[in-house]
């Protein structure tokens, strides 16, 4: 089934998915995050991704990428991740950074690399994670991830470009 965009009247029950997920959840409801959701053919969420850009445009904060439990190891967690990778190049985004304790392995596979949380921050100063985990003290105790979403060339990454030859999955 194709991914979903998330509309206002679906927020809650992203919500609720990703309360289950024990991610973040600041800002799902605000225009400037993009989200998407796997169902599952009863309507069930079982997956979600989404990016916030930056006021420039240059940098994606990646968020919300979760599956359902029953589903993890099946590739649906890399196929939702490459999904707001790509549909970030598209938007012009040059980097993406994100935050992550527990899941590096899995975003080091994505081409992920540890970076500094406080050029994460600068960065994306505006993003409603960042600005939550600085109000409340708590941005030192995060992980910062990133990886570029272009080459050399200014071309995007060969990795997010589905059968189409375009950013983004089909």
């Amino acid at each position: 089934m194709p991914l979903s965009r998330v509309g206002p009247s679906e927020v809650s029950q992203l919500r609720d998915f990703l309360t289950e997920a024990d991610l973040t959840m600041a800002g799902l409801d605000e225009p400037t995050v993009h989200l998407w959701v796997d169902r599952d053919p009863d309507g069930a969420i079982v997956g979600s991704t989404g990016f916030e850009l930056s006021a420039d445009g240059r940098h994606a904060l990646i968020r919300s990428v979760a599956v359902a439990p029953g589903r993890r190891g099946s590739g649906d967690g890399s196929r939702l991740a490459r999904h707001a990778l790509a549909r970030a190049a598209a938007s012009g985004a040059d980097r993406a950074w994100l935050f992550s304790r527990r899941s590096g392995p899995f975003w080091e596979k994505l081409g992920f690399r540890p970076a500094d949380r406080e050029a994460l921050a600068a960065s994306l100063p505006d993003a409603h994670q960042v600005r939550l985990f600085v109000r409340s003290g708590r941005l030192d105790d995060e992980v910062a991830w990133s990886r570029p979403l272009r080459g050399e060339a200014g071309d995007v990454d060969p990795v997010l470009v589905g059968r189409t030859g375009r950013a983004g999955p089909g």
